[in-house]
């Protein structure tokens, strides 16, 4: 969900080794080859490509591979939207909200369960869309951001954000836009108008309560959001509201047939940028065509579910393995490793540009996907240091997690969180809350039911089973995980502080 962070890309031993290889690279485009070649050197290709068996099928898994990597972000932006129709009786322009934090019932990639989020799915199709952010109170802000089909960051909004706190009308204008106002005339109006390439957005804020405030201030807080056309500004219509904390509202992508089903209400409720025309030619392989009814047959059904295998293999690959997505951030001198915590490691530049994925020559798929929204959505048009996040993979021992064992993690008293800490176990398998649970997360801020040491320390406990007596410092684990810690408000400094946070240590 809502994103807030203090990473930045860095020079990280991938990106060292990579620009060798570019240089590599760079001086044998222009060095002579070794071998010569003569039009004898055809390898029997003919030959070797006759053995091939039902080409037409392998091609459709192989296409719904690449697509299904390609597409990722835009199958995770139209899942919110099937959440709010299916579990809540919501569409398009409806403001979804709570008025206390996720549980383990909600479907969402990497969301916490200690705020009170509001979200909306949107569309541009019928013309120019207003969202109307409120004015921060003395009691509640926003932090959070409004993002295309493609979940690419347009503006982040609040104290933050392009509204700096005052409040203010954001106006998408649709692919296209010919209006009889321009940006000129809109920015003149008080508008912050906004041109985008797809026709659907999203946004996700996240609430700052101030002042004492309750959960219940954010919900009424959120219920002052407004979506209209910019057509019916002079007299918006009311706005639908819906309230999901007792609901099992589900925004998770699946890896079956129905992520297609996702890939192909994105090409049919957007317009296809130039920069997608390969991968949208690839999917007629798989049924769908703009324009055209999606009516896959069993054939295209199996290669999708086989494509789809390959596909999330390797944005779970891009995940868990150590320099791709994450890297080490508590290293000696020499490069060996002080913990196995880790810290977000994006693309080479994108914080700096906004997150667009996409350079002057080419689109980082593998890093857009497996690099960010195969586990994560809503990243903030511009970095902050309002949240830092601790990926944990790995215990003491440097092995993965095992939900079957029990370990225990020690917050130090000293942890530098200005508002509080959070840690909150993540099913490997969704990158959601594990369901079903008494509890998903655990922070500073339940100190009146946690036992605390003498030392104003915290022990968390990660298992099957909670020791006894320490139920209530306990997070259950009933299948393979991660974690996130998170420091809400960071304090400054704390990263040359030279504080610490420890590993998981494995218990009996």
């Amino acid at each position: 969900m809502t994103r807030s962070f203090t990473q930045t890309s860095k020079p990280t031993p991938r990106m060292r080794s990579v620009s060798a290889m570019a240089l590599a690279t760079a001086l044998s485009v222009f060095a002579p080859m070794t071998l010569a070649q003569t039009f004898n050197d055809t390898g029997d290709i003919l030959a070797r490509s006759a053995a091939v068996e039902d080409i037409e099928y392998q091609m459709m898994v192989q296409r719904a591979t690449q697509t299904a990597i390609w597409g990722m972000p835009a199958a995770g932006m139209v899942d919110f939207l099937k959440g709010i129709r299916r579990d809540l009786g919501g569409d398009y322009n409806d403001v979804i909200y709570l008025n206390k934090p996720f549980d383990s019932k909600h479907g969402f990639l990497t969301a916490n369960d200690v705020t009170a989020y509001s979200w909306a799915s949107m569309t541009s199709k019928p013309g120019a869309l207003v969202i109307e952010v409120p004015a921060a109170t003395d009691k509640v802000s926003y932090f959070g951001t409004i993002v295309n089909a493609w979940d690419a960051p347009i503006a982040d909004v609040g104290p933050d954000g392009h509204d700096k706190g005052k409040g203010g009308k954001y106006v998408m204008l649709p692919p296209g836009y010919d209006g009889d106002l321009s940006l000129e005339d809109l920015t003149s109006a008080g508008y912050f108008p906004f041109e985008t390439d797809t026709y659907e957005y999203g946004f996700s804020f996240r609430p700052r309560l101030y002042n004492g405030a309750t959960d219940a201030d954010a919900a009424d807080y959120a219920q002052t959001i407004k979506i209209y056309y910019l057509s019916e500004a002079e007299n918006p219509p009311p706005n639908t509201y819906h309230e999901a904390s007792d609901v099992p509202y589900d925004s998770l992508p699946y890896y079956n047939h129905t992520y297609f089903e996702d890939l192909n209400d994105y090409v049919q409720n957007n317009p296809v940028r130039p920069q997608d025309k390969v991968m949208v030619n690839f999917l007629k392989d798989l049924g769908i065509e703009k324009g055209k009814p999606f009516e896959p047959t069993e054939r295209q059904l199996k290669a999708m579910n086989e494509g789809l295998v390959l596909a999330y293999a390797a944005m779970q690959r891009y995940f868990v393995e150590p320099g791709l997505a994450t890297v080490p951030l508590w290293v000696d001198d020499a490069g060996k490793l002080k913990n196995q915590w880790l810290v977000w490691d994006f693309a080479e530049g994108q914080p700096e540009a906004g997150f667009p994925y996409e350079t002057e020559t080419e689109v980082l798929v593998d890093d857009r996907a497996g690099g960010s929204y195969f586990w994560i959505t809503y990243l903030p048009k511009f970095l902050g240091g309002g949240t830092f996040y601790l990926t944990g993979l790995r215990d003491s021992n440097g092995d993965m997690f095992d939900h079957n064992a029990s370990y225990k993690l020690n917050v130090p008293a000293d942890t530098p969180a200005k508002d509080f800490w959070s840690v909150i176990v993540y099913s490997m398998e969704t990158k959601s809350f594990i369901r079903d649970v008494e509890r998903v997360g655990l922070s500073s801020r339940d100190a009146d039911t946690m036992h605390i040491n003498d030392d104003g320390s915290y022990d968390i406990y990660f298992g099957p089973e909670a020791p006894e007596g320490m139920e209530k410092n306990w997070i259950p684990t009933t299948e393979s995980y991660f974690l996130l810690f998170r420091l809400y408000g960071p304090k400054d400094g704390w990263l040359k502080s030279g504080w610490m946070l420890g590993d998981l240590e494995k218990i009996n």
